[in-house]
């Protein structure tokens, strides 16, 4: 009986981590790859909850449509996603990353960043 109730505890709990690392995965799969294989990226790193995020999320949408198929444009949100705080070392949010379109890091600012002044980064990389 003692090893029947082990068997069980055991398999309930590899059951637990498998469900674990398959929503890990998932989760993780939610975020495209960073930077956008040949294409010039910017990275928003924040928090859906943070008031200068919030001020940064129409500034974001606007650039995603207006430069769609252009430049990548990447929102993470690093209250829920904390490892990727980590990934990007950053330190306060929001920030955002430009990457040029080989993939090579071509600047960063924190904080609340205008559209005219990403527009420009994205113009000196070659957006066009």
């Amino acid at each position: 009986m003692m090893k029947r109730v082990l068997c069980i505890a055991i398999t309930a709990l590899l059951m637990c981590a498998a469900t674990a690392d398959a929503g890990q995965a998932q989760n993780a799969e939610a975020i495209p790859p960073v930077p956008t294989p040949g294409m010039v990226t910017m990275v928003d790193l924040g928090a859906n909850k943070c008031i200068p995020c919030k001020m940064m999320a129409p500034v974001i949408e606007e650039l995603k449509k207006e430069y769609a198929g252009r430049a990548s444009i990447v929102f993470i949100d690093v209250w829920e996603r904390r490892e990727q705080a980590q990934r990007f070392g950053i330190r306060g949010i929001p920030t955002q990353i430009f990457y040029d379109k080989n993939g090579k890091e071509a600047g960063r600012h924190v904080g609340y960043f205008d559209k005219k002044s990403i527009v420009q980064i994205f113009e000196q990389l070659g957006v066009k």
